[in-house]
């Protein structure tokens, strides 16, 4: 029988108002990779910030015995310092520091506070190596895409000795090329003898990587499922999170795309050009044309670095680029939209893939959050109606299923499902015909997935356009009317939804890569 490395006996969790865990128990075997699986809001993340230190040693109820002993983390470096690293969702790197310091920030290599950078740079090369990333340690974090910084996370984790190795949302980011090294990768860190606790929403990952998957529903253990034993699949996994069976994940509607073809287009782009705002000599919008019809969901797909969220910002004020060049047309008319407030009295919103970054203020409460982009619409004499605002956000709250106690909690404190709702209502009450949604499910749950489909599906049932992009093909084929498909900033394909397959969409990308090399 194998050796249970990690038991966290009985752990329980309060805030404020809410209890996020309730005697939760979790039993890890040395050597196997652990899915840990929930929605939005169960307590998964919590109960590894418990195990990893962040929530301290007295702040919470319960045991955490680790390799046969009663560990008191009060602080990250103490489970550090007996090998649990964690890797968070939003990566800890500096974009202007290299790789090696990066790597050994605040582990620094040398003694007598003098850093031995010969010592740093050999360390982080060799690390490096062993997950895979030829790069030079001594190249900015900048420089390299977001599958590489995800790898550095993980060189920079074993550099700290790692034994139990803990991912948060690991491929959240990542196209699925880069996806499934990164599970190749932990699969054969489980061969040299790693543990390994995943959190994820993707199913897929978890099905082909886990081996044993442990279901946490509402901060409480509902089941542990082990591969050898049990049916791991992905409607197996849905109905021991959710508490029920989603037989469909993509929910139908009635299209309701107007036919007369003056009211029909309701934005159009035509021969759209846009340079990179800081090397102006590489193009990353390469004469891009497309339409959306009104009552019509149009999907952009692309691997990573195709240009789809450049494309996106460039059109909605010009908020990112330069040199930006082309024609825009809305409701049958040429537009000339130089900043993001033209672009909203305009009736056009874009809903940003970094909810957490660029999308809402995460100190201020959702009743800020829900009017910031039609203050307005709540003002008198140009100020705030505070009765006005609440009662705002009290109605998207119910209409979008918002799970809070109050729409005084600030957005923080929300799960990743619900923040995306209050990002969707804070557009929607803006009141726009065309939405660009950018990764609109990135991060959150099967449920909460449905439940913003759902809300997709309602706005094009009242007339709006919306453009979504995302990396989920599945989303893209289950959810558009139609898709253009992108490679290095240019429309290399389109295809209609009904006709839509993976190997139909993928090869346009790889024709379009291969004839791109013969060229060359």
């Amino acid at each position: 029988m194998a050796k249970i490395l990690l038991e966290m006996r009985n752990i329980t969790k309060t805030f404020p108002g809410v209890k996020a865990l309730d005697q939760v128990n979790l039993q890890v075997e040395e050597g196997e990779i652990h899915a840990l699986v929930g929605e939005n809001g169960a307590g998964k993340s919590t109960l590894m910030n418990v195990l990893s230190g962040i929530y301290p040693y007295g702040s919470y109820e319960g045991d955490i015995v680790y390799d046969g002993e009663i560990c008191e983390f009060h602080q990250i470096k103490d489970s550090e310092h007996k090998g649990i690293v964690i890797i968070h969702q939003e990566l800890a790197l500096i974009p202007y520091m290299s790789i090696g310091e990066n790597m050994f920030l605040g582990n620094e290599q040398g003694k007598s506070y003098k850093i031995n950078w010969n010592e740093t740079y050999a360390k982080a090369a060799k690390y490096l190596k062993t997950v895979g990333l030829k790069e030079s340690p001594e190249v900015l974090i900048k420089d390299i895409g977001v599958g590489k910084q995800q790898l550095v996370e993980i060189a920079k984790a074993l550099a700290k000795n790692a034994k139990l190795l803990i991912l948060d949302e690991p491929t959240a980011s990542l196209n699925e090329e880069d996806s499934k090294a990164l599970l190749d990768l932990l699969l054969q860190f489980k061969k040299d003898g790693m543990t390994s606790i995943i959190i994820s929403h993707k199913l897929n990952e978890i099905s082909y990587v886990a081996d044993k998957i442990t279901v946490i529903r509402d901060g409480t253990t509902i089941e542990t499922l082990d591969k050898a034993t049990d049916d791991v699949s992905e409607q197996r996994i849905i109905k021991g999170m959710v508490g029920r069976e989603i037989n469909d994940r993509f929910p139908k509607r009635d299209k309701q795309i107007v036919t007369d073809e003056s009211e029909r287009v309701m934005m159009e782009v035509k021969n759209w050009n846009v340079d990179h705002p800081i090397y102006a000599e590489r193009k990353v919008v390469n004469d891009v044309s497309l339409h959306v019809c009104k009552g019509e969901v149009v999907g952009i797909y692309g691997l990573m670095g195709a240009g789809r969220t450049e494309l996106a910002m460039s059109l909605f004020g010009k908020s990112y680029g330069s040199n930006i060049k082309g024609q825009l047309w809305i409701n049958g008319k040429q537009v000339h939209l130089n900043t993001v407030q033209e672009a909203i009295k305009h009736k056009l919103a874009y809903v940003t893939e970094d909810r957490k970054g660029n999308g809402l203020i995460l100190s201020n409460p959702i009743r800020v959050n829900t009017t910031l982009a039609n203050l307005g619409a709540i003002s008198k004499h140009m100020v705030i109606d505070r009765d006005m605002e609440y009662h705002a956000a009290e109605t998207y709250r119910e209409k979008l299923k918002t799970k809070c106690p109050t729409v005084e909690q600030n957005v923080g404190n929300l799960s990743g499902g619900n923040q995306q709702k209050v990002l969707l209502a804070k557009w929607m009450f803006a009141d726009p015909d065309i939405l660009i949604l950018d990764e609109p499910t990135r991060g959150i749950d099967v449920g909460a997935k449905y439940e913003i489909y759902c809300i997709i599906n309602q706005l094009v049932a009242e007339g709006k356009s919306v453009i979504m992009i995302s990396s989920e093909l599945p989303e893209i084929i289950g959810m558009c009317d139609r898709i253009y498909i992108m490679n290095e900033g240019k429309i290399v394909g389109e295809v209609n939804g009904e006709d839509a397959s993976q190997e139909s969409i993928m090869s346009h990308i790889v024709s379009n890569t291969r004839e791109k090399g013969e060229q060359k």
